[in-house]
C-alpha cells in the first residue's frame, strides 16, 4: 500500500466502473435530476456489470471486494452522478450489519437470493428526533413469543421506496438508552411496512429518499442480528465502515467538477486568450486539483486501514468522509465560479455537482459530528 500502486485486478475494476459511469450514468444524469425519477434501468445495468453488491463475499453471490476496491469504484460512480452512486452504494451500507453480525444461517438465507437480482436494501437508522444522536431512537420492538412487533417511523432513508429489504435499528429496552437498541432484518413487503412520500431534495434527486413506517410489523426471532441490545454496536460498525465510501463518492464528484471547469477554462476566451491563461483562474484550478488529490489519498488510507482492521480505521474513516465531502463542496463551488454565469445554468453540470455535494457533508453523520469524533481520538 505504501507505494500507492494498484494491482491489475484493481485497475480493471476501476476501468469497468469508469466506463459504466461515462456510458450509462453521465448521459442520463441531468434527466434524472430534472425528473426526480428513480433510475431503475441504471440499477439493472449496474447489476449486470457486477457493480451492485460489491462487498458481499462471492460465496453469498456478491463481488467480494475489499474496502479499497469498493472505494475505487465509488469514486468513478460519484463522478458519473452522486445521486445514482448513493443508491448503488447504499447496498454496502445496508448489508454490512448482516455480514458483520448475522449468523451463517442468516447470511445463507438472506443474501444469495438478494444478490441474484438488481435488488436494493436500506439501513433504517435516522428518525425525526434521532439523527446524529443514535441513542435517541424511538422506533420500538417488543418481544411476543418467537417474534418481535415493531412500531415506529424512520426518516431520510436512502432507497426507502425502492428497496425489498430493510435493516432496522430499534429500541428493545428504552430504559437502557443506547444499550437497549437492537437490529432486525425486515422484508419490505411484510404486513405493516409502508413508505411516505418521496422527499423533494435540493440535490442527489436520482436517489430515492423517504420515510419508512413500521406499524405492528411482526418479525421472527430469526431475523434479529446479533444479541438483543447489540444494536448500537451494529450501527456504529456500519457507519464507521461506510464513511470511507462517502468520501470516495465525494472525490469522484470533485474530480468531475474539476475536469469540467478545466475543459471550460481551456475553451472560454476573454481578453484575447483562453481564461486558463489568466493567473487568477490558474490558481483556482491548481487549488482544486491539490484538494482532489489530497482527498483521494486520505480515502485510500482510510479504506486500507479498514481492510487491515487497524485501530486507526474509525478515525481515518471519519477524516476521509469529512475532508473529502468538504472538498467536494468547495471544488464544485469553485467550478461554478470558473464557469461564471454559465456555471449557474443547467446547461452545464457544475450547478448539479454543487447541489449534490452538499448532502455528502450531511449524511452518514454530519461533518460537525465527524470532527467531534476525530477530536476525541487525538492523543
Amino acid at each position: 500500500m505504501i507505494d500507492f500502486s494498484l494491482s491489475e485486478d484493481q485497475l480493471a475494476f476501476r476501468e469497468l466502473a469508469r466506463d459504466f459511469a461515462r456510458q450509462e450514468m453521465v448521459p442520463l444524469a441531468a434527466d434524472y435530476d430534472e425528473s426526480g425519477e428513480f433510475p431503475w434501468p441504471v440499477v439493472r445495468r449496474a447489476h449486470q456489470a457486477g457493480l451492485l453488491h460489491l462487498q458481499v463475499p462471492e460465496e453469498y453471490g456478491g463481488a467480494g471486494l475489499s474496502c479499497l476496491e469498493a472505494a475505487l469504484i465509488a469514486e468513478e460512480l460519484g463522478a458519473g452522478c452522486a445521486g445514482m452512486a448513493t443508491s448503488l452504494m447504499g447496498n454496502s451500507l445496508a448489508l454490512r450489519p448482516i455480514l458483520a453480525f448475522g449468523s451463517e444461517e442468516q447470511k445463507r438465507r438472506l443474501l444469495p437470493d438478494f444478490c441474484a437480482g438488481p435488488n436494493l436494501a436500506t439501513f433504517c437508522l435516522t428518525e425525526p428526533e434521532a439523527g446524529s444522536d443514535i441513542a435517541g431512537v424511538k422506533t420500538a420492538a417488543r418481544r411476543e413469543g418467537a417474534s418481535y412487533v415493531l412500531d415506529g417511523v424512520k426518516t431520510f432513508i436512502t432507497n426507502g421506496g425502492v428497496a425489498c429489504l430493510h435493516v432496522v435499528i430499534v429500541s428493545t429496552d428504552r430504559r437502557r438508552g443506547a444499550r437497549g437498541l437492537s437490529a432486525f432484518v425486515v422484508p419490505a413487503d411484510a404486513p405493516g411496512v409502508s413508505t411516505g412520500k418521496k422527499e423533494r431534495k435540493m440535490g442527489q434527486r436520482a436517489s430515492d429518499t423517504r420515510e419508512v413506517v413500521f406499524e405492528a410489523v411482526r418479525v421472527p426471532l430469526g431475523n434479529r442480528l446479533g444479541r438483543e441490545g447489540q444494536g448500537f454496536r451494529v450501527a456504529l460498525d456500519t457507519l464507521n465502515r461506510a464513511r470511507g465510501g462517502v468520501g470516495a463518492v465525494a472525490v469522484g464528484l470533485a474530480r468531475a467538477a474539476l475536469e469540467t471547469a478545466t475543459e471550460y477554462a481551456q475553451q472560454r476566451v476573454q481578453f484575447g486568450k483562453p481564461i486558463v491563461g489568466h493567473q487568477a483562474v490558474q490558481i483556482l484550478l491548481a487549488d482544486m486539483a491539490i484538494a482532489v488529490e489530497t482527498a483521494r489519498l486520505l480515502v485510500w488510507r482510510a479504506a486500507h486501514a479498514t481492510d487491515e482492521g487497524g485501530k486507526e480505521a474509525e478515525r481515518l474513516s471519519a477524516m476521509a468522509k469529512c475532508y473529502a465531502s468538504d472538498v467536494a463542496m468547495r471544488v464544485s463551488t469553485d467550478a461554478v465560479q470558473v464557469l461564471g454565469g454559465y456555471g449557474y445554468m443547467k446547461e452545464y453540470p457544475v450547478e448539479k455537482y454543487m447541489r449534490d455535494a452538499k448532502l455528502l457533508q450531511i449524511y452518514e453523520g454530519t461533518n460537525q459530528i465527524q470532527r467531534l469524533m476525530i477530536a476525541r481520538r487525538l492523543g
